[in-house]
């Protein structure tokens, strides 16, 4: 089974996400996307972060009618902060039998230099990078299938701030992540 990774703190999930996920799902030859919840990103603040646990409630509340998508909490069982080649290493060797391909942004593409071993990340995994406004790929090296997929202006930050001033934020998680933002009182402070 060949998976698509999709890797972030998601905090809280979102629409825009999800789209993207099942965009990758359904025009590219992955047969699953699953959104792996990043304990830890060692490029962000980990004091703005919910909870992982709670984070990874919301991706499964989100994705939970949906074959193609699946919430992994792979990065929970290894050491902080999460790298995406050290993942990637213990996928690889922990399901031989599949194929992992990393789905990320072309903001976060053209950032790869950054992360940890990125000259092997590029050698010896392929990736889905969607366009993001700003941040163009003229030139799209060889494992890179650079796609045009749908995409909403909407951030994780916009939600957290939104809950913050009590303002709605139906129509931007879906349904069952907003009762549980609002039943646990998640981003209130």
């Amino acid at each position: 089974m060949k998976i698509g990774l999709y890797f972030g703190s998601f905090n809280p999930i979102h629409i825009g996400h999800l789209i993207i996920g099942s965009f990758v799902a359904n025009n590219t030859d992955v047969d699953q996307v699953w959104f792996v919840v990043s304990p830890h990103n060692p490029l962000k603040k980990s004091s703005t972060l919910l909870n992982e646990y709670h984070r990874l409630h919301l991706v499964q509340l989100a994705i939970e009618s949906d074959e193609q998508l699946k919430a992994s909490n792979i990065e929970f069982k290894l050491p902080r902060p999460s790298y995406t080649i050290d993942t990637l290493t213990y996928l690889t060797e922990k399901y031989p039998e599949n194929e992992f391909v990393v789905i990320m942004g072309s903001d976060s593409y053209q950032n790869l230099q950054k992360w940890k071993n990125y000259e092997i990340l590029k050698k010896r995994f392929f990736f889905h990078v969607y366009l993001r406004p700003g941040f163009e790929i003229t030139a799209a090296p060889e494992r890179v299938n650079v796609l045009k997929a749908p995409q909403l202006e909407i951030s994780s930050t916009l939600i957290r701030e939104s809950i913050r001033e009590g303002k709605s934020i139906r129509y931007l998680v879906p349904e069952a992540v907003q009762e549980e933002i609002e039943r646990s009182n998640y981003y209130r402070l």
